[in-house]
C-alpha cells in the first residue's frame, strides 16, 4: 500500500526536512489587523515580529477549514491509496476536528492528533514518513502506530521574553510581571495536550539553556538517539551552537535537527523561545 503523509505548518518541519521525508504540507492562518495570511507563505514569523515590534496589535492564528482539507486530502490522495494526516494538539486548535469531519466523508484518509505542537508534532510526521516508506503498513496501521507513540514525544521550550505569551493570553498579567521583575524564564512543556510550566529558571539566557538542556537530557536512559529536534523563534548569535553543544554532551543522538518556528508557534512565543523535543523509548 501507498500512503502519504501529511501534515499542518504547525510541525515547524524545514523545506529540507519536507523533502526528505515526502511530507505536504497545508498552512494555518495568521490574523494580522484582520487580515487572514496564509503561514509562511503570504506571512513570515519575520513579519510577524516586525508589526507587533513597531506596535502593531497582536497578531493570531486560525485553523484550517473543512474546505480547505477537502481540496488539501483531495490532492494527495492522488496516486495513493491512503492519507495519513497530523495535526496540532487538538486542545489548542480545532484543526483537528475540522480534519476529522472531512476525513469522515473520504476514503482511506486518517487524522491523528499529536497531542502536541512545533517539531514535537513534527518528529510524529517524520515517524509516519518513515513507516510510509518501509512499506507493508496500511494508512490505518501507521495512524495507529502513531497514536501509540504520541505520550512518549517530549516537548519543551524556554522563553525569555514573555510578552507574546502574556499579550497572547498564555499566561497572565500579573505572572508576566513578577517574572519579570525577578529576570525568571519559564521552561514551558507539554502534557497531554496542553502547555504548563514546568520549571522557573533565572539569570542569563545562555546559562539558563545550558541548565535547562541538562535537566532534560543529562543521565536520562530512557530516551530514542535517533534524532532530536533543536527548534526556536530568533535567538541572539552562538545561542544555537551553545545548545547544539550542550545537546550532544549529554547524548550522543546522531542527529540534531534544526529548525525555525514558523508562524504559528512564534505568534504564542515571541523572540527569543528555544526549545528541545525528542521521543522517549
Amino acid at each position: 500500500m501507498k500512503v502519504r503523509i501529511t501534515s499542518d505548518s504547525t510541525c515547524d518541519l524545514t523545506p529540507a526536512l519536507l523533502e526528505r521525508f515526502g511530507v505536504a504540507i497545508r498552512p494555518l492562518y495568521i490574523i494580522k489587523d484582520g487580515v487572514s495570511y496564509r503561514d509562511n507563505i503570504d506571512i513570515t514569523p519575520a513579519d510577524v515580529f516586525a508589526h507587533v515590534e513597531s506596535g502593531g496589535k497582536m497578531c493570531s492564528t486560525a485553523a484550517v477549514s473543512e474546505n480547505d482539507y477537502e481540496k488539501f486530502f483531495t490532492r494527495n490522495l492522488e496516486g495513493y491509496d491512503g492519507l495519513v494526516h497530523v495535526t496540532i494538539s487538538s486542545e489548542m486548535s480545532s484543526c483537528y476536528q475540522n480534519a476529522c469531519n472531512v476525513a469522515r466523508r473520504m476514503k482511506n484518509v486518517h487524522v491523528v492528533d499529536s497531542r502536541n505542537l512545533s517539531s514535537a508534532q513534527g518528529l510524529l510526521v517524520m515517524e509516519g514518513a518513515e513507516m510510509a516508506a518501509k512499506g507493508g503498513m496500511t494508512a490505518a496501521g501507521i495512524a495507529d502506530a502513531l497514536r501509540a507513540l504520541t505520550p512518549k514525544v517530549d516537548a519543551s521550550f524556554c522563553v525569555d521574553r514573555l510578552e507574546y505569551l502574556r499579550k497572547g493570553g498564555r499566561c497572565s498579567a500579573v505572572a508576566a510581571l513578577g517574572a519579570n521583575l525577578l529576570s525568571i524564564k519559564p521552561c514551558i512543556e507539554v502534557r497531554d495536550g496542553k502547555m504548563l510550566v514546568a520549571k522557573k529558571y533565572r539569570g542569563h539566557y545562555d546559562r539558563v539553556l545550558r541548565e535547562y538542556v541538562r535537566d532534560r537530557l543529562a543521565g536520562n536512559d530512557t530516551l530514542r538517539l535517533n534524532r532530536i529536534m533543536l527548534t526556536h523563534t530568533p535567538v541572539p548569535d552562538g545561542i544555537v551552537d551553545l545548545v547544539r553543544s550542550e545537546i550532544l554532551a549529554c547524548q550522543p543522538f546522531a542527529e540534531v535537527l534544526e529548525t525555525e518556528a514558523l508562524g504559528t508557534i512564534a505568534c504564542h512565543c515571541g523572540p527569543h523561545t528555544l526549545g528541545i523535543l525528542y521521543i522517549h523509548k
